[in-house]
């Protein structure tokens, strides 16, 4: 890997690590820089220029002098970023316009002047980074992987955690425009033959499409506006191909000054939407896939993913950034792991998706002390519901943050837009978790000790409390109140014992 360190690692926390990406595409060059948790960092900084150097490859084979000079310009701001930002490793990687333009090389010599190291990935270098990317998303991911760049198509197969068949394709949305130019049909016929030669035709049948590319996510964010949408999170967002359908008859007579009013789409997006939906259509067609699902992960993502040694590959994402939050956010780091193992036992009957919320949820349930007593309620769900979680949908999100809105005091309703979200008795359940975290919370003054040396759990009809002799001062008037909150909801009697 090709690394450029700015300063000497400290002697810190692996955490501490400024991680730093740049990646020179066809359509759009961006500086990414990450500090966290290496399974799932936050994002410090994030900027694109919309370069275009792939936009005259089809007519001359080469990046044209307007785009190298933006290109140019760009490397050198990103690589004055990344110096004042202190990052302690900086990846530069290059894709197809690069890779396959006359002059890519002039590029690469710019950006070598600048002390960059550039990877010039291959197609296949690239659909395997995507791949990994939308399984360091959704670790569950089972389907084909579909990253639409500027110049090239990659098509991935994913399962169980791995990348398997892959694929590179001359259809990137920069060249589509040439490729649409005679008739739909046409490009229909064109788009589905290269499929078939290279034996791709029918095997996304009943699976999921995961969706990669700027172009792809604003079809969906277009989606989200018209169908009004309750949650502004492209991540998980799925699309039918009825959807898709639609996309493209709206796209066919909307005018680009309605598109320009929506706020959540970017106006450089616009050009390539009309072709994104064509090709899409066609690639849900030929592949059989029964649905799409955007990845808010991609190549970049999968490059870090990549890195990581099989042990952190294993942790769970959603687990990981929300301790992570929950050790920022709260007031004593080990709480959070703590309360979900003293609340586990009055949900001992729970599958595995709901224990994984559940657990997420604890290591939330002190994120909102900071705020004003009268709004740390809705200052948790906040942070809950919006949070830069991945593996995780708009359902559990919504679950998520009625537990975490509960247990801070948000009482038993479900703020909008969780009903729009996730079903009633899913939230009633979620809501039982706040509780439990509530009365976990009051009993212990958010310390471990009381936790562990006592125990809740569910006695037939009664929701049992048992402490030791010497913390029965503990249970106070406060306390008692939550407990029989907490039975109450459960449909259940409230016992002491000690």
């Amino acid at each position: 890997m090709a690394t450029l360190f700015f300063r000497k690692p400290r002697a810190q926390q692996a955490d501490d690590a400024r991680l730093g990406v740049i990646d020179i595409g066809s359509n759009s060059i961006r500086l990414v820089v990450y500090q966290g948790p290496a399974r799932l960092p936050a994002i410090l900084f994030n900027e694109k220029v919309m370069a275009g150097l792939g936009r005259s490859f089809a007519a001359t084979g080469e990046i044209d002098a307007g785009a190298m000079a933006v290109a140019r310009d760009a490397l050198r701001r990103f690589t004055a970023v990344a110096r004042e930002m202190e990052v302690t490793q900086l990846r530069t990687v290059a894709t197809a316009a690069v890779r396959d333009a006359a002059n890519g090389a002039e590029l690469l010599a710019a950006a070598a002047a600048l002390g960059l190291e550039v990877e010039l990935l291959s197609g296949e270098q690239e659909a395997v980074a995507a791949g990994l990317g939308v399984i360091s998303a959704i670790p569950d991911a089972d389907g084909i992987v579909g990253d639409l760049g500027g110049g090239s198509l990659e098509l991935v197969r994913v399962k169980a955690g791995a990348v398997h068949e892959r694929a590179s394709f001359p259809l990137g949305v920069l060249r589509l425009p040439a490729l649409r130019a005679d008739s739909g049909r046409k490009f229909a016929r064109r788009v589905g033959k290269l499929l078939a030669e290279a034996g791709w035709e029918g095997r996304g049948a009943d699976l999921p499409f995961y969706l990669v590319g700027g172009s792809w996510r604003a079809l969906a964010r277009l989606d989200m506006h018209q169908s009004g949408y309750a949650l502004p999170i492209i991540h998980h967002y799925r699309l039918s191909p009825e959807a898709i359908t639609r996309l493209g008859r709206t796209l066919s007579h909307i005018s680009k000054s309605s598109l320009r009013a929506i706020p959540s789409l970017s106006a450089a997006r616009l050009p390539t939407l009309g072709d994104a939906a064509a090709l899409l259509g066609v690639l849900v067609r030929e592949l059989g896939a029964r649905e799409t699902i955007v990845s808010s992960f991609g190549l970049r993502e999968g490059l870090l993913y990549g890195a990581l040694n099989a042990e952190q590959r294993a942790q769970d994402p959603l687990i990981a950034a929300a301790r992570d939050e929950g050790r920022r956010l709260g007031r004593f780091p080990e709480h959070g792991d703590v309360l979900d193992d003293w609340i586990a036992p009055l949900f001992a009957g729970e599958d595995a998706a709901h224990t994984r919320l559940r657990h997420a949820a604890c290591l939330l349930a002190d994120v909102g002390w900071r705020a004003n007593p009268e709004f740390r309620a809705e200052r948790g769900m906040e942070i809950a519901l919006h949070g830069n979680w991945v593996a995780i949908d708009a359902a559990g999100r919504a679950l998520l943050a009625q537990a975490v809105f509960t247990s801070l005091g948000g009482g038993l309703v479900s703020p909008d837009p969780l009903a729009a979200l996730a079903p009633p008795a899913e939230l009633r359940h979620a809501m039982a978790w706040g509780l439990a975290m509530r009365l976990g919370q009051r009993l212990s003054g958010g310390l471990a000790g009381p936790l562990e040396r006592s125990t809740l759990t569910r006695d037939g009809d009664a929701v049992v409390l048992t402490l030791k002799p010497g913390d029965i001062a503990l249970y106070s008037e406060a306390v008692e109140r939550r407990h029989r909150a907490l039975a109450t909801l459960l449909g259940a009697t409230m016992v002491l014992r000690h």
